[in-house]
């Protein structure tokens, strides 16, 4: 019965039920971007070319058929994709976080050798230098 409590201890961890969230959401992402980039940018891009869909390109060399149109659609579609999560979850994520460090930081500079080292250090552990604590009121 161990075993059982455990796989089921598990699969209600928070970290495994986020993911599973963050692969459905993904997977929904990648689906909508996936049809912008058909439907909407690739005839757009494609106006300049003068092709209609860049699905259709393709070339034959040695007999074997290369369709790299379709490669270029997935290019796009990566690229899209890398765009939004970067300016849409990492940029933002990152600039939380270096609000959040500034703060509240978690670790102050040695008068002594400038090192990073804990808030409640009363020693360096680089330079072994006496730090002044604060008191915290």
């Amino acid at each position: 019965m161990t075993l059982l409590a455990d796989f089921k201890k598990f699969l209600f961890r928070g970290n495994v039920v986020d993911l599973a969230v963050a692969v459905v959401i993904g997977t929904a992402f990648a689906a909508v971007v996936k049809a912008l980039v058909a439907d909407l940018l690739t005839p757009i891009i494609a106006l300049i070319f003068g092709k209609s869909s860049f699905q259709n390109l393709s070339f034959t060399l040695n007999g074997s058929h290369f369709l790299y149109g379709d490669f270029i659609n997935n290019l796009i579609t990566f690229v899209s994709i890398a765009a939004a999560v970067f300016f849409f979850v990492v940029a933002p994520i990152n600039s939380l976080m270096a609000r959040r460090a500034r703060e509240d930081p978690d670790t102050k500079e040695c008068p002594e050798c400038t090192s990073a080292i804990p808030i409640r250090a009363r020693r360096c552990p680089e330079c072994t230098a006496q730090i002044a604590v604060a008191n915290a009121c």
